[in-house]
């Protein structure tokens, strides 16, 4: 393999980087939904198989019936005519499904495509092919994600060669052509081969695309991969950009229709980072589809494959390791696993949903879009409706976008297309249905109703929530100018958390009586829920007059150590569980705030551990150094894996739990600095940035087995400019205990130290 010529030759660049400067991919305002459109009644397809088991024909048709979609694609490669593919294509012909037909030519024949005979072998195949299915299926599509030599096998004369043969004979039967199912947003390929292919009178009717964003993570945010990520963001590389950039290429070589015949998110990748996998996996499918439908540009967008238990909308109940070889985007050759353990995921539902409302409307422009918010307003019929969602992790309020009056009216429904009962005023990264039966006047507060007005931008709320978070929802908190959120399981347990822990009857404790009392005032409080539980409460208390003048220009203390609790159990990161915050609007003081959240019980904080290390103890509570540091290094590699940049990962913030067989769990407090990112890489910086914390109550020689132990997890050597991060930040707390604040402070204490024994 590793001697296949690449697809990518000096042509398909001097092509592209011809094309490119001409202004070729320059399109004003690209990033943004094209207005006043429709979107065309069969948008929405689906990649499907089936298996040896004829029952499982009839399961797809079905679950197809039930999801509403009659478009499909269906890979056939040799040998299909006389296997199940080939019944399985006469029943869904039988049920009158919209059938493309992609012919895939196995990697060791695309591989060979220069070799005569097998030009032969694929010549008979294709005719085979068209003589039995012309005038059954819509489409023949040729071409296997063509950019991809380890999954495809071509070489570019061996794949303009298979499509030269595939062309002549398919077009003796006036059936349309789809084609060259290009991999992702690789625009060269596009530009190069439609060139070569229109010289050689062989354009396809519909150029094809596989549209990913999966590598983006959320289908709204720049491509990162395509420019480093502020160029991206410069550039404004999202997915309708994409999207109207490949429909623009396509056009300007004389092909006026272009689709993406597979797209998914495999749960698997999302779970790297998210919890619930599956339900994020429905969130963007959803919202992928909206945005593809938003940009005017694709004739069909397909999900695939149908059933698959890493990106399937029907779980196949296998495990990761069952997966083939080969990706499913290149040759989805079969459904695996056995019907009994098939399952329907959330993202089914979400899919059935945005299809049911989107296919056919008439998309009339964006109310929000590109800036975190996003809100499409479309049209079906005489019924109006909105689309609303945010980015991950963020919150808005639709009582603070809409009029009371247009609420009251309007009926909202879930992404899976029930009626929405929970966290009503919340937008979030789950999209929400908004319809009315007739257009509202004045329905958003702001009077911007679309094409003729600016978009609504984001309102200022920085609040961050966990929208998947299980058994429990939000609720808003506004009275006597506080506001805040509760997180409660319904509504009377948000109005008994609401009355006993009212901002306007906390009052942080003297400091004997508090769990902590400096900058910040920590005490506990009986849990009113269950009064042999208790709750953390936290109040700033003491600011000084530089971070008084920076923190007016965040949220308050309240809001961002909630805030940094949601991110952590967004990623399946161990924190206090939060249960409110309140905050004073309008308080310049900056202190009328509470953070609240479950009290955590602990047998001690890695603090104490590596205190005991560094003083000469080799166990603490018979833990020896290798078994923390093995276990702590793991939890510590996850966070930072999931992009979490903690910022203040002192020893004493990390609360730890001894259970049975020396297993530690690890949990995190005082979480207002935190900071986290939606896209990798993650930075080394920040790693090194939290470890030097964590380590530096350890003396080196244990600090440089742990940095080899967390190393080792990424496959890294700890090395002497790691150690330059750790020299820095011992240089920093010296100064500051000496100079700084903290020295200040030593120096007014031995002062008066003298002055008392001098007094007596």
């Amino acid at each position: 393999m590793s001697s296949q010529p690449s697809m990518l030759t000096g042509q398909v660049i001097r092509d592209g980087l011809m094309y490119f400067l001409r202004g070729g991919m320059h399109i004003k305002n690209g990033h943004l939904p094209s207005n006043g459109h429709t979107v065309p009644n069969d948008f929405i397809g689906v990649c499907v198989a089936s298996n040896a088991n004829p029952a499982t024909d009839d399961y797809v048709i079905s679950q197809l019936n039930e999801l509403g979609i009659k478009q499909v694609r269906l890979d056939f490669s040799y040998g299909d005519f006389t296997s199940f593919n080939a019944r399985f294509l006469q029943r869904l012909i039988a049920e009158n499904f919209v059938i493309t037909l992609h012919l895939v030519q196995p990697f060791a024949a695309a591989k060979a495509m220069l070799q005569d005979d097998e030009q032969a072998i694929w010549r008979t195949f294709v005719q085979d092919v068209v003589q039995i299915y012309a005038g059954k299926i819509k489409q023949i599509e040729i071409g296997t994600t063509i950019n991809r030599k380890r999954w495809a096998g071509y070489s570019m004369e061996g794949f303009l060669k298979a499509w030269d043969i595939a062309y002549s004979e398919i077009k003796k039967h006036n059936i349309t052509l789809v084609g060259p199912n290009i991999q992702d947003f690789e625009p060269l390929y596009n530009v190069s081969l439609l060139k070569t292919l229109k010289a050689k009178q062989q354009l396809p009717d519909v150029v094809s695309n596989n549209l990913f964003s999966e590598r983006v993570i959320e289908p709204e945010q720049p491509d990162f991969r395509v420019f480093k990520y502020q160029w991206t963001r410069i550039f404004k590389i999202n997915l309708i950009k994409k999207a109207r950039i490949l429909k623009k290429i396509s056009v300007d070589f004389g092909v006026n229709q272009f689709i993406s015949p597979v797209a998914f998110w495999a749960i698997y990748r999302i779970k790297r980072i998210l919890h619930n996998g599956a339900q994020k996996q429905a969130d963007y499918a959803a919202r992928y589809f909206i945005l593809l439908a938003a940009s005017n540009t694709l004739a069909q967008a397909n999900w695939g494959a149908f059933i698959c238990q890493r990106e399937g909308l029907i779980n196949d109940g296998l495990s990761e390791a069952d997966y083939p070889n080969l990706e499913r985007v290149a040759l989805y050759q079969q459904a695996d696993g056995s019907l009994e353990n098939y399952r329907l995921n959330p993202s089914f539902y979400a899919v059935k949903t945005v299809a049911k409302l989107i296919q056919g409307a008439q998309y009339i422009a964006p109310i929000a879009t590109n800036n975190g918010l996003e809100i499409h307003h479309f049209k079906q019929g005489n019924q109006q409706f909105h689309t609303a969602w945010v980015i991950n992790g963020r919150a808005e309020f639709l009582s603070d976008i809409y009029n009371e009056s247009a609420l009251k009216a309007a009926t909202i429904l879930h992404r899976d297309g029930t009626l929405l009962t929970t966290n009503l005023d919340l937008i979030t990264e789950t999209p929400v249905y908004i319809l009315w039966a007739d257009e509202p006047t004045d329905w958003l507060k702001n009077n911007a109703t679309g094409a003729n007005h600016k978009l609504l931008k984001p309102l200022s709320s920085k609040l961050r929530i966990d929208a998947h978070v299980q058994g429990q929802q939000y609720f808003k908190f506004e009275q006597n100018g506080w506001q805040g959120l509760v997180l409660a399981k319904n509504n009377d347990e948000a109005s008994m958390l609401m009355q006993a822990l009212h901002p306007e009857n906390l009052q942080s404790p003297q400091k004997d009586q508090a769990l902590r009392h400096a900058r910040n005032a920590i005490w506990a409080v009986a849990d009113p829920r269950d009064p042999s539980h208790q709750l953390t409460i936290k109040q700033p208390v003491k600011m000084y007059p530089h971070k008084a003048f920076f923190d007016r220009f965040k949220p308050s203390k309240a809001k961002r150590s909630w805030n940094g609790a949601m991110e952590l159990m967004r990623r399946n990161i161990a924190t206090a569980p939060p249960v409110a915050y309140f905050e004073k609007m309008d308080d310049l003081s900056l202190k009328q705030n509470f953070y609240i959240c479950e009290f955590v019980k602990a047998d001690c904080s890695v603090g104490q551990i590596f205190s005991a290390f560094a003083s000469g103890e080799t166990t603490f509570q018979d833990l020896n150094a290798e078994t923390v540091f093995k276990q702590l290094a793991q939890f510590c590699n996850n966070m930072h894996n999931r992009l979490v940049y903690f910022r203040d990962l002192s020893g004493g913030n990390i609360l730890v739990k001894i259970l049975t067989n020396q297993q530690l769990t690890f949990s995190l407090i005082d979480t207002a600095r935190l900071r986290s990112f939606n896209h990798p890489p993650f930075a080394m910086r920040y790693r090194m940035a939290d470890l030097t914390r964590i380590c530096h109550k350890l003396d080196w020689k244990n600090r440089a087995r742990f940095m080899q132990i967390y190393m080792g997890l990424s496959g890294k050597q700890f090395e002497w400019h790691h150690k330059l991060h750790f020299y820095s930040y011992d240089l920093k707390v010296g100064l500051k205990r000496r100079v700084g604040r903290k020295g200040f402070k030593n120096f007014v204490k031995r002062f008066q130290n003298l002055a008392s024994n001098e007094n007596h």
